[in-house]
């Protein structure tokens, strides 16, 4: 996955009165950089739906006008995703004491939005065309939507490796995948309007494309939703971290656990240990942080240690 790692020993220590130490320890999973791909991946697409768009209006093809719409908002995800990845990186201020690293999940939700939006304008041109048939050019159909085959494996490739890792890449990667597949649908459109002279066939790939869009699509809103809400991660479990926390030497209780991305790839979390023999050191923290991060994939964890149980808890 190329994930990199930053190393921050800044140890923070909160002294209070019945609340023991707070500690805090960083380790930040950044992801491999996609800068070049986002770069590559919007140039090559902007001159494409000028291409599509052109000649989608000289042939008469609804789907290759379709297809430059669907792409232009895939010019826009790219940008806004790399908008994203690039406030990410930004040093934390004095208002924004975590960075502007949550700026990737406003993107990932800005993106599923604009993939829902794109179903509905294809959606109500390909209605249009169902009960108006349009006469169409299969060739030039086949030909510019062959072009956008390739510009749109080629941008999906560069983003293959990192969809995994990161939310918006994956989200770039659904919109090329998508794109290309859209492509794929407009050529074999143009060859059947060639072969039969049926131009509804237009339109019915035109339905089958969208539905392959929004199957995509429900997964990247649901899982954006989702980060925006502080839900834990789905490759998190908040029971076995708990039960991890709970089974530590000298603890006694767990209370005020909070699992949550603070970007579309690093995680934090916050939890209240009750020790009744006392802080048990900076070696017992350090230790714990190196396990949550390797184990449990939370990069950023900040634990209070108390030595009896606070009875004016609201969450305990």
């Amino acid at each position: 996955m190329g994930l990199g790692h930053s190393h921050d020993h800044s140890h923070d220590h909160g002294h209070g009165h019945s609340h023991g130490h707070g500690h805090h320890h960083g380790h930040s999973h950044a992801p491999a950089d996609f800068g070049s791909a986002f770069a590559i991946g919007a140039g090559l697409n902007t001159g494409f739906v000028v291409v599509e768009a052109l000649f989608g209006y000289l042939s008469g093809s609804m789907a290759l006008i379709a297809d430059a719409g669907h792409n232009l908002s895939d010019v826009l995800a790219l940008l806004i995703a790399w908008g994203a990845s690039v406030a990410a990186k930004k040093p934390a201020t004095a208002r924004f004491t975590y960075g502007l690293k949550s700026s990737t999940i406003l993107a990932a939700l800005a993106n599923a939005t604009l993939l829902v939006i794109t179903i509905g304008a294809i959606l109500f041109e390909t209605m249009h065309r169902l009960v108006v048939p349009t006469e169409v050019e299969g060739w030039t159909m086949i030909w510019v939507a062959g072009i956008g085959i390739v510009i749109n494996t080629v941008t999906a490739l560069m983003f293959m490796r990192g969809r995994h890792s990161d939310i918006n890449i994956r989200g770039a990667f659904l919109h090329m995948a998508a794109d290309a597949l859209v492509s794929v649908g407009v050529v074999v459109a143009g060859l059947f309007i060639l072969l039969t002279g049926i131009v509804l066939i237009d339109p019915i790939v035109s339905l089958v494309i969208v539905g392959v869009i929004a199957w995509g699509t429900w997964g990247l809103l649901k899982d954006s939703v989702k980060m925006g809400l502080h839900a834990v991660p789905d490759n998190i479990s908040e029971s076995a971290v708990r039960e991890y926390l709970a089974g530590l030497d000298g603890v006694e209780a767990v209370h005020d656990l909070h699992i949550w991305p603070m970007s579309t790839t690093e995680t934090a979390l916050t939890a209240h240990l009750v020790m009744p023999s006392g802080h048990p050191g900076d070696s017992f923290l350090h230790d714990v942080a190196h396990e949550l991060e390797h184990n449990y994939l939370i990069g950023h964890m900040t634990l209070q240690v108390e030595t009896h149980r606070d009875e004016h808890c609201a969450d305990c």
